[in-house]
């Protein structure tokens, strides 16, 4: 089932002249699927209907969990004996979407960020597709919390060094910096702590203070503080980079990965483009 994202892609490339084959491939899906969206000729994703084997069996369900203290594997056993005819799986999943045994889970927090005032900072490695190649590299992202405006970069290796050079290229493309830069305790910037305990390296410190911000780490296991950045950093595994020009070492192929990056216009990074001076006064990041 293709995603709302990329029905849309395809009624925008098919209005724009390009042929069905063209568009499975750009898009990686198969012709039947390009074939079916056409004919449908709307971005708004079916909702299947389907008619569920445990449905009949629910109350001998709910009576043989009691039964069992809660041993879904018992109670399919007890089904199957009964006569009933449908996989382990099927019973699970009838359970999950009947809130069987399930307890709901309660959302963790709610985060708000007003304008400047805050961008989450990670790195993760990836192996990411660069000149029609797979390739190692760490994926260094920033991205601004209130706008959701994206940076990243590719690097071969990720040291203290490597990030303040990061940070230079991604303030200097958002033309500004948020007053607080959220991380993990796991960071090059972190000396010792953790949470509102952390203590930056002092020559990260003094780089922070040079552009107006401060570090911050989020407390030790509340990895959603971050969630920003988490969600933004899978787009990079997405997108295939060329390798403009000769030359096929690693280190030239990631410079000319990361100039393809910075002349990417924003807007096909993010879901609000703005680009503008983050100025308390006057900010839009």
């Amino acid at each position: 089932m293709l995603d709302q994202s990329t029905r849309a892609a395809i009624l925008k490339l098919k209005q724009q002249g390009h042929s069905i084959r063209g568009i499975a491939r750009a898009l990686r899906v198969s012709r039947g699927a390009v074939r079916d969206v056409l004919r449908s000729g709307t971005e708004i994703v079916p909702t299947l209907v389907r008619e569920e084997k445990a449905a009949p069996y629910r109350d001998q369900i709910l009576e043989l969990y009691q039964c069992c203290k809660g041993n879904l594997v018992r109670v399919h056993e007890e089904l199957v004996a009964s006569g009933a005819q449908f996989s382990y799986p099927a019973l699970t999943a009838f359970c999950r979407r009947q809130g069987i045994g399930q307890e709901p889970k309660e959302p963790v927090g709610e985060y708000h960020f007003g304008p400047a005032q805050e961008m989450q900072h990670d790195t993760s490695p990836h192996r990411a597709e660069i000149g029609g190649q797979l390739r190692p590299v760490q994926t260094a992202s920033l991205v601004c919390c209130y706008s959701r405006l994206l940076f990243f970069e590719f690097f071969l290796t990720f040291t203290r060094f490597d990030c303040k050079v990061f940070l230079t290229d991604a303030l200097q493309y958002l033309q500004g910096a948020c007053k607080i830069c959220m991380i993990d305790n796991t960071h090059v910037v972190v000396l010792k702590g953790t949470g509102r305990d952390m203590v930056p390296v002092p020559e990260m410190a003094a780089f922070a203070e040079r552009y107006g911000f401060h570090f911050r780490a989020h407390e030790k296991g509340d990895a959603n503080r971050s969630a920003r950045v988490e969600e933004a950093s899978s787009i990079s595994t997405r997108i295939s980079w060329p390798a403009v020009g000769s030359g096929t070492g690693k280190t030239r192929i990631v410079r000319r990965a990361n100039g393809a990056i910075r002349s990417t216009p924003s807007s096909a990074m993010i879901s609000r483009p703005v680009r503008a001076s983050c100025s308390p006064s006057n900010s839009s990041i």
